[in-house]
This record gives C-alpha cells, structure tokens and sequence, in this order.
C-alpha cells in the first residue's frame, strides 16, 4: 500500500484545485522541486505530478517544472496531463519519470494505449476521472457516455501498470474517498488500482488499510497533506505497521 503525495502543476507553481475548476486554484509552493524534496524527506516513496495545464491543451506546458522536480527527488516519479502520444510517452520516460497516466488517450484512442504497454513495459497507467459514474476527458472539461469499468476493462492484459481513479465531485473538497466506487472498479478488473480524489483524514488512511481495501495499490493525497489535516509521520507509520504485520501473516 502507498500514499502518494500529489503536486499539481499551474502554470510553474504547485496548487490544488476544487472540483477540477482551474479558476479555483490554491497555489501552495512556487517551487514544485523543494517541494517535491520535502516530499522525499518526510519519508514519502513516491510522487504523482499533474500538469493541469497540460490536461487542458492536450500538451505538456509545465516541462520545465517536472525537470525540476526530477533533479530534485530521488523518489520515483508517475506524471499525467497532455500525454497524448506515443512520441510524448517515449521523451518523458527519456527525461527519467517511472510512469505516464494516460487520461484523455485512452478514451479517444484505446488501441495507442495497448501499443504504448508494448513499447514501454510497465511504465504506462492510465488515469480514469469520473463524473456521476460517467468517464471525464479534456482536464476534466468534457463529459463522455462511457462508464468507468466499461473502460477500465478495455485494458485488461494489455500490461497497464496501474488504474488511477479520480471522483471528480470530491476532488479538492476533502470529503473522503469515493471507497464504495473505487472498491468496485478494483474488484472489476486485475490492474492495481489507485484511489484518488477526496482523501480527508488520518481517518482515510486507515480505511485503506482495511482487508478489503489491501486490494489497491495505494491512494493519492493532495490538499489534505497541504493544509495539514494528515500528518505524514503519522499516516506512514500506519502503513509501514500494516506492511510489517502482512509480512508476518
């Protein structure tokens, strides 16, 4: 189980957005790389990174603060927005991220996401945002009649490192976890599943270390460790108890 911590890149800076608004942007650091480090040094194994711009245009515009942020951490790192292309996907795991989400792509053009799984092995996810059940593409702009594990199941044994679920309507309100529709998505397919969007406390945390939950990958976490509501000694320290305790079973 891993909690990632989340740094959301607009326009250079790191913020947090409230229901995917980009005109509700909360900018929490200018500098994505310190904090990217801080990330590290708290005890954090991973980092997820989205260009929000990047979502929005359907091209990576926040390059030059991911470079940074990837001098900055030793951590592996897994970036989504603007990734459309096969050309994309190649310079970004180039430039030394572990992982690219596809989001957009794999609504539009299911077929680039299989070949991508192909050319680059283990290294490709794919990040399924939803709205009312219903699958979200564009930053989150643009509605689409598919449902999520309809698509998520589009993917099964193409090689997709993991499935990143976002509920829109709790992104950014610190609401908790949509558990019951991303328990289902992970019960529906065999990719790792992440959960995302929501994540509102310690309380949180603890629930996805519950038997049932020990089926996802992790979750990811944004404006709750921000404003200081998770405390990351203490959320990590639950999950390394939860880790060594399997071990032993």
């Amino acid at each position: 189980m891993i909690l990632f911590p989340a740094i959301d890149l607009k326009d250079g800076q790191c913020v947090r957005l409230k229901l995917g608004d980009m005109e509700q942007a909360t900018v929490y650091n200018p500098d994505p790389a310190a904090q990217a480090k801080t990330f590290e040094d708290q005890g954090f194994e991973w980092l997820h990174v989205v260009d929000l711009n990047g979502a929005f245009t359907g091209e990576s515009v926040n390059g030059a603060a991911v470079d940074t942020i990837l001098k900055a951490t030793k951590n592996p790192v897994q970036l989504g927005g603007g990734i459309r292309t096969l050309s994309h996907i190649e310079n970004w795991l180039s430039r030394g991220l572990t992982r690219v989400i596809l989001g957009t792509v794999a609504v539009r053009d299911p077929a680039l996401v299989v070949e991508a799984c192909k050319q680059f092995p283990g290294s490709v996810a794919v990040g399924i945002d939803a709205k009312g059940g219903k699958v979200a593409v564009e930053g989150w702009a643009e509605a689409s009649e598919l449902g999520v594990v309809e698509l998520a199941r589009k993917f099964e044994g193409a090689g997709v490192a993991a499935i990143i679920y976002t509920d829109i309507d709790r992104d950014g309100i610190l609401t908790g976890i949509n558990w019951t529709s991303t328990l289902e998505l992970a019960d529906a397919v065999s990719i790792p599943v992440i959960a995302s969007g929501g994540l509102a406390s310690i309380e949180d945390v603890k629930r996805m270390l519950q038997p049932d939950a020990r089926k996802l990958e992790g979750a990811i976490s944004g404006r709750a460790l921000y404003d200081g509501r998770i405390d990351p000694q203490e959320a990590l320290a639950l999950i390394k108890a939860a880790r060594e305790k399997e071990d032993t079973q």
